[in-house]
């Protein structure tokens, strides 16, 4: 019966989709010149011509032509599909399209059309897509997994907090998750980050099970001579050989989809610390082209690609116009870059999702970037943010849909890793930045920053890394395409991000001075110094340094390290000597949460903690912090709800009877999920 039941929705796709097809080809025929339809019985022929020519002649045609879509970003997609819709005209007698650029007018406008109409009437338009090739294709790789015990999809939403994530279900911006709640099939938990409330530090938990020595988004390493950062393969790659024990929370069968770590999956794509590797299962690239060998599914990707630009434009534009604040300011090549992590990496990964599904894999972690890209630039609830979290959700709702014709059953995990916290930039507030004020307190000769990162940017260049990787022909394409763009085997997209790398790929000899910034963390090492600098040797070299940085409104605590009294809180109103557990004055950890001082002295025992830790003022009047690199919602630090990120499991899952803090601890919690559900393999704890 259930067989029944969805060859029947299959029928009734594709029945709506074909006479959603005639029907637009009739509007086209009226509104171009270029165009015209005899009838509507014309009009159904050549909707069906239309899609059997998809079928049968498009995968032989993209595999002739796949370099030619990749050098023209897709774009060449259009103009192939132009010309078949040519070669229908020329066959159907009731279609005539004048040319080539009628051709293509009408791919769009199909497109267009087909794209709002099956949104609004709920069609998973390319269900039938889905269903078939990538179920084929899935059975070639290997053949589907059967069995009762259930597997498990974690989908992560980058960046979204536990408040923000209830008020979007409460709102009908998370719809999805909502109906979970209201039909009891789920339960919403929060839990706590460790200080370094970022993705770097907060997968390395969750995936291997510690982040143990990573203080940061970035940081110095003196024993190195260098500066390590999460988004950067290599570091990735280094990371994750720190960190992995071979057993993380994807060993066994798992995938990793759009990920900074892997978890020891054995199948991963756009995952950053894998993206340089050619030794692992499968033919690498091959979901790129998958992804280039549905032509509506490109086609609809492109058109979605240039809306959300458009939407962008008109987002930062009415923020200009209402003086929305905080704002930073939003130029190009931004509104690609967001286009890029809200419309195709999330195609992508949703794709290489569904293939798992089909496949069987009994653990799959994803990443959703959209939502934290937006944040980080918009606001953590503005009206642009909030709709791309809509539309995280509605893939949401597509994944649940595909899970129920997959070869086993699948239980469906929501989680965030780190929330975020809104506030006027550092620099805003004060018209200086965290670089300029510690370079005039100190009067140093030699004095570096690191580049702000965007973790889009990062995906993007891994993306490229990835595809480029491969023997096939799309792998030659992008590696002929980004030759000027590659610095040590990986695609760097950005000029100032390229000379970063190659500056301390060829340093000889390290700066007196590094300011680093991770949202409203900030760290400030002395690379000639070595080991930890005790705040006596730093008072001796810059007797101003301490004082201006306690002393300033925009800094709420800094860590630092003495030689007498060990790990020292300092700020403005007081002391918390953490060795001692002792306060003097007003303890400068107190805004930030009954557990700020177990964090913060855990960092305190990194090899890698810089010489000084510094962590923005939070305001829990407006709940705002002043975040050091220029965004309007950051995280990386303490302060507000950028430490309470959620998960959203099963009703029937045993939850845990006290308050899960640390990525560590969520790591653990998922181990016991996992294993009660009858992955043996995870019974030992990790």
């Amino acid at each position: 019966m259930r067989r029944f039941a969805g060859r029947r929705a299959v029928y009734l796709r594709v029945i709506a989709i074909w006479l959603i097809t005639a029907a637009t080809l009739i509007l086209l025929s009226a509104l171009l010149s270029g165009v015209e339809v005899t009838s509507f019985g014309a009009a159904l022929v050549a909707a069906a011509l239309i899609g059997l020519f998809n079928a049968l002649v498009w995968p032989l045609l993209i595999r002739l032509a796949l370099p030619f879509t990749v050098l023209t970003l897709g774009f060449g997609v259009l103009i192939l599909n132009g010309a078949m819709v040519l070669a229908v005209a020329a066959i159907s007698q009731g279609l005539v399209v004048s040319g080539l650029s009628s051709g293509i007018i009408v791919v769009i406008g199909l497109t267009v059309i087909n794209t709002l109409v099956t949104s609004l009437l709920g069609i998973d338009d390319d269900d039938f897509y889905y269903r078939n090739v990538i179920k084929r294709q899935a059975r070639r790789s290997g053949g589907a997994i059967e069995t009762d015990v259930p597997g498990v999809l974690f989908l992560e939403v980058d960046g979204l907090a536990h408040a923000v994530a209830s008020r979007a279900i409460r709102d009908g911006n998370a719809p999805t998750l909502a109906r979970w709640l209201r039909e009891g099939l789920h339960r919403l938990i929060g839990w706590e980050t460790d200080w370094s409330s970022q993705t770097g530090a907060c997968q390395a938990g969750l995936l291997h099970g510690t982040n143990d020595n990573l203080p940061a988004f970035r940081w110095w390493e003196k024993d190195r001579n260098a500066l390590l950062v999460s988004n950067h393969p290599r570091d990735a790659m280094e990371i994750e050989r720190r960190v992995s024990n071979g057993r993380g929370l994807l060993a066994a069968d798992g995938a990793s989809r759009a990920n900074l770590l892997s978890g020891d999956a054995p199948h991963s794509l756009l995952t950053m610390s894998t993206v340089l590797r050619r030794d692992r299962p499968g033919r690498i690239g091959q979901d790129y082209f998958a992804y280039f060998a549905n032509p509506y599914n490109v086609a609809r990707t492109l058109v979605l690609f240039v809306g959300e630009v458009i939407s962008e434009w008109w987002s930062a534009a009415q923020q200009r116009r209402r003086d929305v604040k905080p704002r930073v300011h939003r130029s190009f090549p931004y509104p690609l870059v967001r286009a890029w992590t809200t419309v195709i990496q999330r195609d992508l990964q949703v794709q290489a999702l569904i293939g798992d599904l089909y496949a069987g894999r009994a653990v799959v972690y994803t990443t959703f970037l959209g939502y934290d890209e937006v944040a980080h630039h918009s606001g953590v609830e503005r009206p642009d943010t909030l709709a791309t979290l809509r539309e995280i959700d509605r893939q949401v709702a597509r994944i649940e849909a595909a899970a129920k014709d997959a070869p086993r059953p699948y239980h469906l995990v929501v989680l965030a890793d780190h929330g975020q916290t809104q506030g006027a930039t550092f620099r805003d507030r004060y018209g200086t930045t965290l670089e300029q004020l510690v370079k005039k307190a100190c009067a140093a000769e030699s004095v570096e920053s690191a580049t702000q990162g965007d973790e889009a940017v990062g995906y993007l260049s891994a993306s490229l890394t990835e595809a480029s990787r491969g023997d096939n022909a799309l792998a030659r394409t992008v590696r002929l395409a980004t030759e000027r763009r590659t610095v040590d085997g990986a695609v760097v997209i950005g000029k100032e991000e390229r000379e970063e790398v190659r500056r301390d790929k060829d340093r000889e000899a390290p700066p007196e001075l590094i300011v680093m910034a991770s949202g409203c963390l900030g760290l400030i090492s002395f690379p000639r110094e070595p080991g930890r600098v005790a705040i006596e040797r730093i008072h001796e070299r810059y007797p101003h340094l301490i004082s201006t940085l306690r002393d300033h409104p925009g800094i709420g605590f800094l860590l630092a390290r003495s030689e007498q009294y060990g790990a020292i809180v300092i700020g403005e109103q007081g002391l918390n000597f953490l060795d001692e557990d002792r306060v003097e004055g007003e303890d400068p950890l107190a805004p930030f949460g009954p557990n700020a001082a177990r964090h913060v002295k855990r960092t305190d025992g990194f090899p890698n903690c810089a010489d000084i830790m510094v962590n923005s003022t939070y305001w829990p009047e407006t709940g705002e912090v002043a975040a050091f690199e220029e965004l309007v919602g950051s995280h990386g630090g303490l302060g507000g709800p950028q430490s309470y990120p959620f998960v959203l499991v099963p009703r029937d899952w045993t939850l845990p009877k006290e308050p899960i803090i640390g990525a560590e601890a969520m790591h653990l919690q998922m181990r016991r999920w996992l294993a009660d559900l009858g992955h043996e393999v995870y019974r030992d704890g990790g």
